[in-house]
């Protein structure tokens, strides 16, 4: 969710890259987030954010992923997903192409410490979700169909090419 300096690719999109970080318990990592000055306004997400300068998406997912979380022992797998998606947030809109990277860890305390001040003042923590969890959670959760694209992950294992999921505009 890195904040900085656009980078944007054709049709003026903000490349992004997102890790799907599952435990050795195929628990998934989300993170809490708000509205800056609405802490009520909230949802989950999954770890990422902006492509920055010259880096690649593979390089962007574990920067972001170190930043927000401080995992750093991973091992980046497939690109899963791919979305294209479009909301408000701290008062602009955000158009961003999303690459959802599978990535698994044995290392399941986080520690946020590489937030920008945009992120510190919107990301109220995380957790480690059950696939079962996710499925009955009420809270809205980022992208919004992720329990159903999880439990597939879980039973079919990751897809021969990404797949490209709903637009969603918020």
């Amino acid at each position: 969710m890195s904040a900085e300096a656009p980078d944007t690719s054709p049709g003026g999109l903000r490349k992004v890259a997102r890790v799907v970080l599952l435990d050795p318990e195929d628990r998934i990592l989300l993170l809490h987030g708000h509205e800056p000055d609405d802490p009520a306004d909230d949802w989950w997400f999954t770890p990422g954010g902006g492509v920055e300068g010259a880096e690649t998406r593979e390089q962007a997912a574990l920067r972001e992923l170190t930043e927000e979380t401080g995992i750093t022992e991973v091992e980046l797998g497939p690109v899963l997903w791919r979305r294209r998606c479009s909301f408000p947030f701290a008062g602009r809109r955000w158009d961003q192409d999303e690459w959802y990277y599978l990535a698994r860890t044995e290392q399941t305390a986080t520690v946020a410490a590489g937030l920008t001040e945009l992120e510190l003042r919107s990301v109220s923590g995380a957790r480690w979700w059950t696939c079962r969890e996710l499925e009955q959670a009420h809270e809205t959760v980022y992208p919004t169909r992720l329990a159903g694209l999880l439990r597939t992950l879980l039973d079919e294992g990751p897809p021969a090419r990404p797949v490209t999921l709903d637009t969603e505009i918020v």
